[in-house]
């Protein structure tokens, strides 16, 4: 493909304002007004000499194996010039095809005949991500002609969870207790199992003293109890069209599921089992409980198919159905979403069925665009009636989770950001204090 370029076309169209002041003025030299025209034709006609043909522009792509949803990725393209070492501006565009971020146009000069060119893909959403084609763009020396190629590609990359850093983020937080080395450690808390007893200092829980042994030994001693392991721990995804919505550039989907494959990964170090399910109006995956950290590529591949729905979520289905494969108690994390009170009703019913056997922490995020609504200055009467609008929407959810704790839930409401760290706390919280 082969055409001119602004430039060209510009000073090609320069020849008529230029051409009327010499038919006006000097009829009789009319023909001086033809020069102007055949003089850019004629650099043209050279600039097209010297630019490279399409085949002679040799590119070879390589692509990575798999993206991680939400993370940029790079596509290298390595451009030689055949029989040009002269400096060539080239410009690269990807044909993609899939939940993705518009491409970007990439551009550079060859160096020696040679250019290197990193391209960024940043995938939206889980799934296959095809590269289709590469477009070449590129100019001759004097920026009149630009030529151009696509050569197609068909590429398919996996986007999957991003799972980059995850144990180094839950090895900080056991580091903060030293609970963890190289050595196996007993781990100490207010769990079921008693471990020893130990001398009363200031600010022990009063319940915890033994009053029969400080009697004997004529010192106040308290009881100390081992953490309970092999509990099981089952991440339950609501996949209903709630949860599609975007929140800072990722779905809310995506965004539990990092923050449920970083408890899932501090679990399964811990000791205990993982298993999951997703739902919406049916129930559509589930997950064994499984132990030990190379269980965690299972858990990996299961949240990776875990398939975006547009219908509405049935909770009574889905939490009934997961009740049913639960055979002994666990600690069961609900990551979901609701509007109001009305369409939460369904919802608290199925929950309280489900808390009679099993503990449920209840997770949601907090919507951005809701308190900037309500923050905004009321400089008008549509901006007062949005945080009007907004508010009542906050004072439902607070309401729809203030019933939700009454059941016996763990209510864990935060910002996107903070989501993966505050539900690592909670389970070490549960942990501690061996509610389980």
């Amino acid at each position: 493909m082969t055409r001119p370029t602004p430039r060209a076309v510009f000073l090609f169209a320069l020849a008529v304002p230029l051409a009327l002041p010499v038919a006006t003025g000097w009829p009789q030299v009319w023909f001086f007004a033809l020069y102007w025209p055949g003089a850019v034709l004629a650099l043209m006609a050279a600039d097209l000499v010297m630019t490279p043909p399409g085949h002679r522009l040799r590119a070879e792509v390589n692509a990575p194996g798999r993206l991680y949803v939400g993370r940029p990725g790079e596509v290298t393209a390595r451009l030689s010039v055949g029989g040009s070492t002269r400096p060539l501006p080239v410009e690269a565009l990807l044909e993609q095809s899939g939940e993705a971020e518009a491409p970007v146009p990439v551009a550079g000069a060859t160096a020696g005949g040679r250019l290197e060119l990193r391209l960024t893909v940043r995938p939206l959403r889980r799934g296959l991500l095809r590269i289709e084609a590469l477009w070449l763009r590129w100019r001759g020396p004097l920026g009149l002609i630009e030529r151009g190629r696509r050569q197609p590609l068909d590429l398919a990359l996996e986007v999957v969870p991003d799972v980059r850093g995850l144990p180094e983020a839950a090895l900080r937080f056991f580091a903060q207790d030293a609970a963890y080395g190289q050595k196996s450690q007993r781990f100490k808390g207010e769990g079921a199992e008693f471990d020893n007893l130990t001398d009363y200092a200031p600010g022990r829980d009063s319940r915890f003293i033994d009053w029969k042994h400080s009697a004997r030994h004529r010192k106040l001693l308290c009881k100390e109890f081992r953490q309970e392991r092999n509990h099981q721990i089952v991440l339950a995804f609501d996949t209903g069209h709630l949860m599609l919505e975007p929140v800072e550039g990722l779905s809310k989907l995506d965004r539990t599921i990092k923050a449920g494959l970083l408890l899932a990964w501090a679990s399964l170090y811990n000791g205990d089992l993982v298993g999951g399910c997703g739902f919406d109006a049916r129930f559509r995956h589930f997950l064994q409980p499984g132990r030990g950290l190379p269980y965690f590529r299972h858990f990996q591949r299961f949240t990776a198919g875990l398939s975006y729905q547009t219908e509405e979520t049935n909770f009574t289905l889905g939490l009934a159905e997961l009740g049913s494969r639960l055979k002994r108690r666990a600690l069961v994390i609900l990551f979901t979403e609701f509007v109001d009170t009305i369409s939460a009703e369904l919802l608290l019913e199925s929950l309280g069925l489900l808390t009679r056997r099993h503990l449920v922490i209840f997770v949601t995020m907090r919507d951005p665009l809701l308190a900037r609504l309500t923050e905004t200055p009321p400089d008008d009467f549509a901006r007062v009636a949005r945080a009007v609008i907004a508010d009542d929407f906050a004072r439902e959810r607070a309401v729809v989770l203030e019933r939700v704790a009454r059941l016996g839930v763990h209510c864990l409401d935060t910002p996107a950001p903070a989501l993966s760290a505050a539900l690592l706390n909670r389970y070490l919280l549960i942990k501690q204090r061996g509610l389980l």
